[in-house]
């Protein structure tokens, strides 16, 4: 029997009671522990989830603005390439200094200011009729939104004990899910309107295309916004020096979860876990802002991290190069083949061939001056993967205590990939899109790695860490979006290959992560746990 368990059996007390009989002196995960969990989890957990779907919608959209604006902004498929992956080119150009940043001056400001200045950057690219300038917009827009994407993760765990941290991670993913359903909903309401402004000052048409790119922006300004309500991560306070201001937002907290004043939160003082001891030197005045940001990174890729930090980046780059780089022509590889299918509909042909015959004819009967439209069924599809990731993430959330991380990402990542290797053989037009579906939603695995990345590193490392891999993460959807840009006109059957084979590779590089195979569902007498909070 554990010890905690051993003393509620003898006091006869319940988790709310004991914090009467605890001393007031604990440490950080105790104080966590004593806030208890209640209505301001619920809400920090559920905005987390807004700022993920910001992130998609701001990177994502575009999937479906590019087989609609090609004839407005002049696009080739070598182009389209280009503007599907420079948003992440963008992420990745700032993900070093947003986690920088985030590690010593704050989880809330970056977070706030990065939200913000993103929404600027999409009002200015929905208002361009330039590809260059529409591009260099696309790119800013990620610039500025890499501080909210990776940062978040930090964010929201510190807010909750070491226990905790893979549920609530796993119930923000979840409402990412369910936010990111709104997507094809918004496209499929938005896009295909017929009406078209011009505004004459501007020399632009302004349709549809333009204002479904405003309305995804759009989540950006309103949970910058919730930000200026929201405190500061009471974990990065209290390891940068501000324990007093640490204890206030846990008695803040503490009110708002059990309704009672914050002067019956017991804890009076925080005190410094030895074995979890934390010290950071990077935030000195005396160095430069690169000499800091370098002695920030370089832990990461010293011996007793090295390892780690670069099986998680591999393994993020591989997953983004299928789940974010193939999903940039989704709608449209579906939109080709679904047009190809209703014309012959007793065709027998793979996905790649049905894009093929369709792609020329469709291209030639395009005026510049009209609207294009989707196909009613590319949205659907585009709807059926965002409930895969909505319902996934809620089973991932329940059971990832229970089965651990290790099965639930190869059994993921395994089934995606033979999904991959099956569309390029498979000659039944819908059966192939549905295996597409399936291929895409590996990036159910990304908040699972993320989440033990959070806990392989301490806390003065920990947004510089999940930056880190999921800057190699974006690089990875620019390098996947480059290289279907540039195979789908000619080499198809092998753009779905290559993404087989690299989730395969992924299976291979799970085993190496130390605390893949963690269970939190069974309590622990001693702590073995590899969490470094």
């Amino acid at each position: 029997m554990c010890k905690s368990e051993s003393i509620q059996s003898v006091t006869g007390t319940s988790d709310a009671e004991k914090s009467e009989v605890i001393s007031d002196k604990v440490n950080f995960d105790e104080a966590i522990r004593l806030a208890a969990y209640g209505k301001f989890n619920y809400f920090i957990v559920i905005i987390s989830g807004i700022v993920l779907s910001a992130v998609l919608l701001e990177t994502l959209s575009i999937s479906f603005v590019l087989p609609v604006a090609e004839k407005d902004l002049n696009l080739s498929t070598e182009d389209k390439g280009i503007v599907s992956s420079v948003a992440y080119a963008g992420i990745i150009a700032s993900s070093h200094l947003s986690g920088f940043l985030a590690d010593t001056k704050g989880r809330r400001l970056v977070i706030m200011l990065s939200l913000l200045l993103s929404f600027g950057c999409t009002l200015i690219s929905s208002f361009v009729n330039n590809f260059w300038i529409f591009t260099a917009m696309r790119f800013f827009c990620g610039f500025f939104i890499s501080g909210s994407s990776a940062t978040i993760y930090a964010y929201l765990a510190e807010f909750h004990t070491i226990k905790m941290q893979s549920k609530v991670i796993m119930g923000a993913a979840f409402v990412f899910g369910v936010c990111s359903m709104c997507m094809p909903l918004i496209a499929m309401l938005i896009i295909n309107q017929e009406w078209i402004f011009v505004i004459d000052f501007l020399n632009v048409e302004y349709k549809p295309w333009r204002l479904f790119v405003l309305s995804c922006g759009s989540l950006s300004l309103i949970s910058g916004l919730c930000f200026v309500f929201l405190p500061e991560s009471p974990k990065f306070a209290f390891n940068n020096g501000k324990k007093e201001e640490a204890l206030n937002t846990l008695r803040k907290i503490y009110r708002l979860n059990t309704g009672r004043p914050a002067e019956e939160y017991k804890v009076k003082e925080i005190v410094v876990d030895d074995k979890n001891n934390e010290s950071s030197e990077t935030d000195s005045k005396d160095l430069s802002l690169w000499k800091r940001m370098w002695n920030q990174t370089a832990p990461l890729f010293q011996k007793i991290h090295l390892k780690n930090t670069l099986i998680l980046c591999s393994i993020q780059f591989l997953i983004f190069n299928t789940s974010s780089g193939f999903y940039m022509f989704f709608p449209e590889i579906l939109n080709r083949a679904i047009e190809f299918s209703n014309q012959n509909p007793n065709a027998s042909c793979t996905i790649c061939e049905a894009f093929y015959e369709n792609r020329n004819s469709s291209i030639a009967e395009v005026n510049p001056s009209s609207i294009i439209k989707l196909e009613f069924k590319t949205y659907e599809y585009s709807f059926i993967l965002e409930i895969i990731y909505a319902l996934g993430f809620a089973v991932i959330g329940i059971l990832v205590n229970r089965l651990g991380k290790l099965f639930i990402v190869l059994f993921v990542l395994l089934g995606c990939g033979l999904c991959g290797f099956a569309i390029s053989f498979v000659s039944i037009v819908n059966l192939s899109i549905y295996l597409y579906v399936i291929l895409l939603a590996c990036g159910l695995s990304v908040n699972v790695i993320t989440g033990s990345t959070l806990e392989l590193f301490p806390t003065s490392l920990r947004a510089m860490a999940v930056s880190l891999s999921l800057m190699c993460g974006r690089l990875g959807s620019v390098f996947g979006s480059l290289v279907v840009g540039l195979l789908l006109d000619k080499y198809c059957k092998y753009a779905f290959l290559y993404s087989g084979t690299t989730l395969i590779i992924c299976c291979c590089l799970i085993f190496f992560i130390p605390n893949i195979s963690n269970r939190r569902g069974k309590k622990s007498c001693d702590n073995k746990e590899i969490s470094p909070i």
